[in-house]
């Protein structure tokens, strides 16, 4: 392979093969060429083509092509999300990332995901964020991981919760609603708890139709879930969970049903603990699964015996590429005041270079620097760190963050640390 000076490191296509967006046309071959990648029954129906083309920016949905037949996909789309201190930052979202089996190693997804980075910079996006469904393939793109998720299982028998539990304590009550009033009220709950915790991303309007069983994507499988909201004693709408069982019974005619939730979003601390109250208190529930929580969710703490929560999944979630560092660095707020000079390595030759962070909790500002590196790492590093998630003393012991002045490390997490642990509940 040859290498494009115009894109560092990028191998160019092998013969034979184009990189270019979508036109209408293509949409239906771009949607089988990623059924393909993910091993998905491929050829997909009028109806699907149908479903999807309006959700779809041809701008930014990018295909490889040989002898006119799409053979990887990338798509992006505008998105935001919240940093340390509630601020939200523009990203570029990558998903619906696929190379076909037969022409995997070739240096296609190099090439899409670099026409990606030059084009968001063009626009002005702070970061790149993706889902990724392989840990690791996105580091040598610059992406780390920034926000983790953790599953647990409750079984409800050892929870030891008050079993005469009929509703929250506060004056505040609970409500089932159907999906229509949830595509109304859940938007400014979200939007609140966004602005409050960082790692969580935007939502657009399609995301709240697909939740609700809305202009679903055909042979998407759907159950159509309960839907409960939470109003405090104001009158305001605090919360909201989305939540489905499956039915069980034990050898004894006693049901055994397990509920997961599927989606719990509350904007206050009480909304929260009385969402999870009443979904361990419905009756026939044994075990009740969390969805993707942050590792810090308060479910555990919450019950009398924490132990009758087990972790069943813990694992990535949000990883994070920045583009723009001084942008990125001076959109959040830090722990303490205090200053850090970052030598940052870019192989993609974007965000490299070398920056001094003056940082306090109120803000911070950013500038290239000519001074002596406290701090080397790669982007990709910067990148777990940005969120709060991750400790640079730790990535020092790994071999991942070089110290050069004696002490950095640990001034970098007295500023880089959150309170809470960044939590990302969507997948994208």
């Amino acid at each position: 392979m040859t290498f494009d000076p115009a894109l560092p490191g990028a191998p160019s296509l092998p013969a034979g093969l184009v990189q270019r967006t979508l036109t209408e046309a293509d949409t239906a071959d771009w949607i089988r060429a990623l059924h393909t990648g993910f091993v998905r029954p491929p050829t997909p129906s009028p109806e699907e083509v149908a479903v999807r083309l309006p959700h779809l920016d041809l701008a930014r949905t990018r295909g490889v092509f040989d002898a006119g037949r799409c053979v990887a996909t990338f798509r992006s789309f505008a998105q935001e999300v919240t940093a340390v201190g509630g601020a939200p930052v523009t990203a570029t979202a990558v998903t619906n990332v696929s190379v076909s089996a037969t022409h995997r190693r070739r240096g296609l997804l190099s090439r899409m995901m670099e026409a990606e980075f030059a084009e968001a910079r063009e626009r002005g996006d702070v970061l790149a964020t993706l889902i990724a469904a392989e840990y690791p393939i996105y580091g040598r793109f610059g992406f780390g991981p920034a926000a983790w998720y953790t599953q647990w299982k409750v079984d409800l028998r050892r929870a030891a919760l008050d079993p005469r539990w009929s509703g929250p304590e506060d004056g505040g009550r609970i409500d089932l609603v159907d999906g229509e009033a949830l595509r109304k009220l859940g938007p400014e709950v979200y939007e609140a708890a966004r602005a409050a915790r960082h790692g969580m991303v935007s939502r657009c309007t399609r995301d709240w139709e697909r939740r609700t069983g809305w202009n679903l994507v055909p042979d998407d499988t759907w159950r159509e879930p309960f839907h409960a909201t939470y109003r405090a004693a104001s009158g305001v709408v605090e919360g909201y969970v989305t939540y489905a069982a499956d039915e069980g019974w034990d050898d004894g005619n006693q049901p055994l049903l397990t509920l997961t939730v599927r989606d719990l979003v509350a904007a206050t601390p009480a909304a929260e603990r009385a969402l999870w109250r009443y979904v361990c208190a419905i009756d026939w529930v044994t075990f009740v699964k969390s969805g993707h929580r942050a590792p810090d969710d308060l479910l555990p703490m919450l019950l009398p015996d924490p132990r009758a929560a087990r972790v069943v999944t813990h694992s990535d979630m949000l990883w994070v590429r920045v583009l723009d560092v001084i942008r990125a660095l001076e959109a959040r707020t830090y722990g303490t005041a205090g200053s850090l000079v970052l030598d940052v390595r870019d192989a993609a030759g974007i965000a490299g270079g070398r920056y001094r962070l003056d940082a306090a909790p109120e803000g911070a500002s950013c500038a290239r620097t000519a001074q002596a590196a406290d701090l080397t790492l790669d982007v990709a590093e910067l990148g777990a760190l940005y969120l709060g998630d991750e400790s640079v003393e730790r990535l020092v012991a790994l071999g991942r963050v070089e110290e050069s002045a004696p002490g950095a490390a640990a001034r970098a997490d007295a500023l880089f640390r959150a309170a809470r642990r960044a939590w990302c509940p969507d997948i994208f």
